[in-house]
């Protein structure tokens, strides 16, 4: 199955996203940069509106070949949520040239591979190939933007294998549901409270032309962007998108999201009970108010790893270690076109006492913005950001997904060189103004999952 940014928020990894977009890099190669090699980037904009990235890279003889479409659940509206999820399996499933899974076999006779991911803001398709098959990834990667097929008897088939996933991710999981039913609270009039799985009863009715229409809007050259990272040359890959991609028709620009989210005025509480949880969970999601092209960001990126990352992270260190009220600490930070949430959250051990664990989050939150955060804090949370930019920067997956977040999300990829200076510019005072601003409970919705006796559930549920 391919992954979805849904399933991996859901097993409490980070969450999807991205920032206020802009006009994409002018084509002329990026200026030398502290990213070594990152001189020999080559972008180009299409006449079609595609903008193209090319960060040639021959340490191995692999490439990678990441296409960003701009289109999430924020893009939907009731009647047609999970759209954009399902066209994620829709896009493997067969173009009028080719047959249903002959895209796959392709491309692993190829030496291939891929997968795909969807989130509140973007669609992303993932390539993996020897550089020997660049052509044959090109001609794929084309035909599915220009010919997809809508078989009947495929999309009835694929909103099954959607549903089927909703079910285990989401229905019979007890932290998917709980998200589910905070992000659907917090958010009053952005789409960002739409699940990115769909609701039920749009996957059930989504129509022929309600697809159609969608990818004919957001499918388009113009509302995306194509990294390619790896053993190319750029002139091979500029003739390629020449031959295979510029002929794509250029579609009208989508519509624009322009829907603000009001202020929040208070605490709002989601309780879950349910027979089959085992244990209790309590979450919060914060307004942040920051999206991923704020300037901002760099310091919301160092509060959450103070709180969270690490055995050393104060949640961990105080919910798990010092006061063994919980299993498991954490927290993370979702940035999109928008501004998103910032959630936080203690998994408890069967029979664990939710009212005394969010006392002592509720104390340790506090105490970070009333005190603000240690040098030597700031310092490893500092240290562990830079650590991830290089190790991201060490290889060409991580080359290629980097630039294409920064195209999309910053609009310009050489802002991406910019990050690690951005990180050492924020200061003690920076983070603990962030954490008072955020951390409040009038800005929080709260989550709850409440193991009930089996008996008593079905009592109150008659």
């Amino acid at each position: 199955m391919r992954l979805s940014s849904l399933a991996c928020t859901l097993a409490l990894g980070l969450a999807s996203s991205i920032a206020h977009a802009a006009q994409p890099a002018p084509a002329t190669p990026a200026p030398a940069a502290q990213v070594p090699g990152s001189e020999a980037i080559v972008s180009k904009t299409l006449a079609n509106g595609l903008t193209l990235i090319v960060w040639p890279d021959h340490d191995i003889p692999n490439a990678n070949y990441y296409t960003f479409y701009k289109v999430g659940s924020r893009n939907e509206r009731p009647g047609i949520t999970g759209l954009a999820h399902f066209f994620e399996h829709m896009m493997f499933n067969g173009t009028t040239r080719r047959k249903p899974g002959e895209f796959d076999r392709t491309m692993e006779a190829a030496g291939g591979s891929n997968n795909a991911s969807t989130s509140n803001d973007l669609t992303i398709y993932t390539d993996w190939f020897p550089s020997s098959a660049l052509e044959t990834i090109f001609d794929l990667e084309g035909d599915r933007m220009a010919h997809l097929a809508f078989d009947p008897k495929v999309v009835e088939s694929e909103r099954e294998v959607v549903y089927s996933e909703r079910r285990s991710s989401v229905d019979n999981d007890n932290m998917g549901t709980l998200m589910e039913q905070m992000q659907a609270t917090a958010w009053l009039a952005h789409p960002y409270h739409i699940p990115t799985i769909g609701w039920p009863s749009d996957i059930e009715r989504w129509k022929s032309d309600d697809l159609k229409a969608f990818f004919k809007t957001y499918y388009a050259p113009n509302n995306a962007v194509l990294v390619i990272a790896g053993d190319v040359e750029p002139a091979q890959v500029l003739q390629l998108a020449d031959q295979y991609l510029a002929p794509l028709p250029q579609q009208a620009a989508p519509p624009a999201v322009t829907t603000v989210e009001p202020e929040q005025l208070g605490e709002r509480r989601v309780v879950v009970e349910r027979a089959d949880a085992q244990s209790p969970i309590l979450a919060y999601a914060f307004h942040s108010g920051i999206g991923a092209g704020s300037p901002q960001y760099p310091a919301l990126e160092l509060l959450t790893s103070i709180l969270a990352e690490g055995d050393s992270s104060r949640l961990h260190q105080r919910l798990v270690e010092r006061e063994q009220l919980a299993v498991a600490a954490g927290a993370f930070a979702e940035a999109g076109f928008d501004p998103g949430l910032l959630w936080v959250y203690a998994m408890l051990p069967p029979g664990g006492d939710l009212a005394k664990v969010e006392t002592v989050l509720d104390d340790e939150l506090a105490r970070i913005a009333r005190d603000g955060v240690s040098a030597a804090e700031l310092t490893k949370a500092r240290n562990l950001q830079l650590a991830g930019f290089w190790q991201q920067m060490a290889t060409i997956n991580g080359k290629a997904q980097l630039l294409g977040e920064y195209a999309v999300f910053h609009g310009d990829y050489r802002k991406a060189f910019a990050a690690p200076a951005a990180f050492e510019a924020v200061t003690a005072a920076d983070v603990q103004a962030l954490a008072k601003s955020i951390l409040r409970k009038q800005n929080r919705t709260t989550g709850l999952v409440q193991p009930v006796a089996a008996t008593a559930h079905e009592e109150a549920t008659r």
